[in-house]
């Protein structure tokens, strides 16, 4: 690749900038599966590169085992390059010893270190010997290996959320609290018991009812389940228990309830502490006998079915306030499960996030879109009041709001990254965002408010540039600048 050295004098804040977009593309070709998209990631890295050390010609070669690496070097580099006479010893050289400099051909090779061990290989061509700045190629590759990581990161964290889906039905998470529920639930999962789910809204209390009937002898059998709180009560009675023809008007023909429906399979109850307490009284019935009749009839109608219960009240409470029947309470509290608060796992939440991230990523044509540590940093230190369903809209709010391969807290509902606080950044984010600010609104001012002159002063892509305004809050100050200007 040809790309002579700017004349320019690169600024602290250019070079700032300039080193975060280099961490980002790394992390992208770490991530890239795609050979088009892998060939375009390295071109713009190597584009890159050559402003700190004016390179003619280039590789970026990763891999996962010396082998591997070592076998891209051989065949990546093609036998017209002048690095070909040279490839063997310069790989030896870098599997041994580590850096590789050569003056004629003038070349360098500098190996990327990943967790302790080497993840790559950036091989380079120059014009002449003095123009491989090893001080600088180190800086890169430095850069390199922690993009790498983190991308490595993200890829184990994936592969422990499919394994994690695969034993748990779709519940996410390794905390103690999600270990312990799963383990009761095993234990209850193949047991004809009645089960109460409690936990907050959005804890995923139908996601454990579905896992309890999964693991029962009745999973070939129906799995039911009926919100009592979403149903008005005139029409919950009929859902429930179902209806003889013209028992009521409006009743055109017979109607088979729930209960009847998932007889030989499993009830899910949703919210029951919602239930009036003429159905309570029915409903106690069905658990006592496993009998009911349909609104408007006299055939009694035997059912086998087993009830699971889920509610976010206080049940004990409520049928020591007369709320809610005492008996009924304790026919469904033979066992309880409860699901916990989000805020109580908080180190489930990068699991949740990724598995999230994933499925609207693919429902979004964005299969590549992953989080930044400082969007991570966000979700751990917010308090979810929804729980796991809040999380689930934020990051489908991100992926639908955002641009680009990388979710910033700006692509997050504002509740959230405003709750969870910009203070919360550490001390070199905030230098580097404060270094970013004051370059762009620098570049502004020069470009006398044209967003692509700004690009061109800072070296970036418009589109790059117009991103990076609105992730950092600067339109209001651009915006007053021009005013200025005028």
């Amino acid at each position: 690749m040809d790309n002579p050295a700017s004349t320019s004098q690169p600024t602290a804040q250019s070079i700032l900038l300039k080193a975060s977009v280099l961490m980002f593309l790394f992390r992208a070709l770490a991530g890239v599966t795609i050979g088009a998209r892998r060939e375009e990631v390295s071109s713009q890295l190597l584009l890159l590169i050559s402003e700190f050390a004016p390179c003619r010609e280039g590789y970026i070669l990763l891999g996962r085992s010396d082998e591997e690496i070592g076998q891209k070097v051989l065949t990546a580099i093609p036998a017209t390059s002048p690095l070909a006479p040279v490839r063997q010893q310069m790989w030896s050289h870098v599997l041994v010893e580590g850096p590789w400099v050569s003056a004629s051909p003038a070349a360098a090779a500098i190996p990327i270190y990943a967790g302790g061990s080497l993840a790559g290989v950036m091989v380079l061509s120059f014009a002449a010997a003095a123009e491989a700045s090893l001080d600088s190629l180190t800086a890169i590759a430095s850069i390199a290996s922690v993009a790498i990581e983190s991308a490595r990161e993200v890829e184990r964290l994936r592969e422990d959320v499919e394994q994690h889906l695969r034993g748990n039905g779709g519940i996410v998470g390794a905390s103690p609290s999600i270990v312990k529920l799963l383990d009761r639930i095993e234990r209850v999962a193949n047991r004809e018991t009645t089960v109460l789910i409690q936990g907050e809204s959005g804890t995923g209390k139908e996601l454990v009812a579905h896992l309890l009937h999964r693991g029962s002898a009745r999973a070939e059998m129906p799995f039911v389940a009926i919100n009592c709180a979403a149903i008005a009560d005139s029409l919950l009675e009929s859902e429930l228990f179902g209806h003889e023809k013209g028992a009521f008007t409006g009743a055109a023909a017979l109607k088979r309830g729930k209960i009847e429906m998932a007889s030989g399979g499993t009830l899910f109850l949703d919210e029951i502490g919602e239930l009036a307490a003429p159905l309570q009284a029915k409903l106690l019935r069905v658990l006592a006998q496993r009998e009911f009749e349909r609104v408007g009839g006299t055939k009694t109608i035997q059912v086998d079915v087993r009830i699971v219960a889920a509610t976010n009240r206080d049940l004990a409470q409520f049928a020591h306030e007369g709320k809610f029947r005492e008996d009924l309470y304790h026919r469904i509290n033979v066992v309880t499960l409860r699901t916990p608060a989000l805020r109580e796992r908080k180190e489930d939440i990068p699991m949740l996030a990724e598995y999230f991230l994933r499925q609207f990523g693919a429902q979004c044509a964005r299969p590549h879109i992953r989080l930044s540590s400082e969007t991570l940093r966000c979700l751990e230190n917010y308090d979810w009041p929804g729980n796991v369903r809040e999380l689930q809209n934020a990051m489908e709010h991100a992926v639908v709001m955002g641009d680009g391969d990388t979710v910033l807290p700006s692509d997050l509902p504002e509740s959230v990254w405003e709750s969870a606080g910009r203070s919360d950044l550490p001390a070199y984010q905030s230098t580097v965002n404060d270094a970013k600010r004051e370059s762009i609104l620098r570049a502004y001012e020069k470009s006398k408010g044209d967003y692509k002159g700004a690009a061109a002063i800072l070296g970036l892509h418009p589109n790059y540039l117009l991103r990076l305004v609105r992730n950092l809050g600067l339109k209001d100050a651009i915006r007053s600048s021009r005013e200025v200007v005028r």
